[in-house]
This record gives C-alpha cells, sequence and structure tokens, in this order.
C-alpha cells in the first residue's frame, strides 16, 4: 500500500476530481461539476486511491465523506484554482493582480452599518481577491493572527497594532417613528428601554444610562447591538446606539444625544507584520477610503 503511493504522481485531473468531490458530496453532483458520466467519477476514485494506497472517501448516508486526505489535497487544488483564475484576471486586465485571501474581523453593527456597503462599493474591482470575515469584539484576534485586518470601535487602541482612525462615533438615544410618535418625550426613564446584556458591560451605551438613569431596568436585554437596533427598529422601546445606525434609511429616530464625553472612535488595525503583504495593504487602504465617518479622520495610531 505504501509502495503504491510512492510512485504514483498526483496529475491536475487527479486534483480536480477530488475538489469536485469534495464539493459535491456525491459521484452525481462531481460527475456535473467535471461534465463526465457517473461510472467515470467512480471508476476514476477506485483508480486514485488503488494507485495512492491510501482511502480518499467514505461513503456514508450522507454522501462520500473525505478524510483528511482528500480534505488536505482539496484545500491545494482550490489554492491551485485560485491561482489560475487569478492569472487568467491577471492577463485579461494587461497587469499585476491582487490575490489572496485576508480575513478581517468587526463586530457585527460595524459590519452591516459599514462594512458590508462600503465592500459592495469596491470588491467587484478586485475579482481575484478573497475575504474571511468574522465578527467579534475581541482584540486578540488580531494578535492571535486570526485575523489580518480589524475594525474597531475604541479610544485606545492596542499599541502593538497599527492603523488608522476613521472619525469619531457619537451616541444617541433613539426609536422607531412609530414607538417615537407615542412616546412622553420630557422623561425617558419609564419608557421600555432595549439593551445589551452582559457581553459589553463597560459599552458607551451601557455607562451613560446607568450613570444618567440609574433606576432603568431593560425591557429588553440582547447580546448583540445589531440585535439592540433590530428591537428598537421593530418598534419596542428606546436604545442608545452609535450615531451611524441611526437616522431615516436605518429606521430610526434620534430623541436625544449622548454627552460626548462617552463617544469613542472607529479604527482600522492590522499587524505590522501585515504591511508587507500587498493584499492586505490594498484592502486596507480602500477600506481607509470607503469607510470615513468624519471628524478625527485620518489620525494614524
Amino acid at each position: 500500500m505504501i509502495n503504491a503511493s510512492l510512485h504514483y504522481r498526483l496529475e491536475q485531473t487527479d486534483l480536480s476530481l477530488i475538489l469536485a468531490l469534495v464539493r459535491g458530496r456525491s459521484l452525481a453532483r462531481a460527475a456535473g461539476l467535471l461534465r463526465v458520466d457517473v461510472s467515470t467519477v467512480f471508476r476514476s476514485v477506485r483508480r486514485l486511491e488503488a494507485a495512492l494506497g491510501r482511502q480518499l472517501f467514505e461513503k456514508s448516508r450522507a454522501g462520500y465523506l473525505p478524510t483528511s486526505l482528500a480534505q488536505s489535497l482539496a484545500e491545494q487544488a482550490e489554492r491551485a484554482e485560485q491561482a489560475l483564475e487569478a492569472a487568467c484576471i491577471s492577463i485579461e486586465q494587461g497587469g499585476e493582480v491582487i490575490s489572496g485571501t485576508v480575513r478581517l474581523t468587526c463586530t457585527d453593527s460595524v459590519l452591516h452599518a459599514l462594512l458590508l456597503p462600503a465592500l459592495a462599493r469596491f470588491m467587484p474591482g478586485y475579482p481575484a481577491l478573497a475575504l474571511e470575515l468574522s465578527s467579534s469584539n475581541d482584540f486578540a484576534n488580531l494578535s492571535r493572527r486570526d485575523a489580518d485586518i480589524a475594525l474597531r470601535l475604541t479610544t485606545s487602541p492596542p499599541e502593538h497594532l497599527v492603523g488608522r482612525c476613521l472619525g469619531a462615533v457619537s451616541y444617541r438615544v433613539c426609536a422607531s417613528p412609530a414607538y417615537w410618535s407615542s412616546a412622553v418625550l420630557e422623561d425617558l426613564e419609564p419608557l421600555a428601554w432595549i439593551a445589551p446584556d452582559d457581553f459589553l458591560p463597560d459599552h458607551p451605551s451601557v455607562s451613560w444610562r446607568r450613570q444618567r438613569f440609574p433606576g432603568v431596568l431593560p425591557s429588553y436585554r440582547c447580546n448583540s447591538m445589531l440585535s439592540v437596533a433590530e428591537l428598537a427598529r421593530a418598534g419596542l422601546g428606546i436604545a442608545v446606539l452609535p450615531d451611524f445606525m441611526v437616522g431615516e434609511r436605518q429606521g430610526l429616530q434620534p430623541l436625544a444625544q449622548v454627552p460626548s464625553s462617552y463617544d469613542t472612535a472607529l479604527w482600522l488595525l492590522t499587524r505590522p507584520d501585515c504591511r508587507a503583504l500587498r493584499s492586505v495593504v490594498t484592502l486596507f487602504d480602500e477600506l481607509a477610503r470607503a469607510i470615513c465617518l468624519g471628524p478625527g479622520a485620518g489620525t494614524p495610531s
């Protein structure tokens, strides 16, 4: 079994076969991806496993499940596929193409309100650039090298990271137009409050509410700021949200301004070693241009 694998040299067709079956999880779907008949896929897999002396797939009720070897080979085949696609695009465009995968992390509120609209504007110009997005409040993502770029709301970004301030962020008490029209604005305290739960104990919205309205017990507590905004938009009460989440387009009417002492800022951050990667630098610069919140923008860390 071992000798067979030592004498067999993998070819591009082998990798394409493995990748198709990993993606399709069935002979029929793999055959469709490869544009051959099912029997051809079946015989090819059996022949390749015999040549390698290793099992590549396990047959189960869920379909053809890849072994760790097949999964590893499929990932390499996918990278080769992406490299070939980037080369084709480079030839078509007559120049060097930005390619590769960049890992980006931000909070769910920043993702939906700021990042996605920005990506929609410039990412079509980078067809060979792939993004892996995760929503998290953890700076350690960059420190652990789990991400290459982060968008963070903070007044003091970590000193070991480099970045740019994209602008100041203030907070507003807000509600849906329907709830706003029925509320007694002279006294906000007795209204139904929507707030983040203990996952963000030091969030500016929480700190201000506790200082200004210490007797308020929120009627709704959510595990994300995006959920807070959604409940407010649904007319269930009032909430304190960053200004980029408030307005007519977001379906939320501002009721009161939180004092500027609770302001924060949006920072675009990366690790120093990432500045040598063209894919990271390109995405960083595009985001800096596409997301600008006004005063304070452009301040380097």
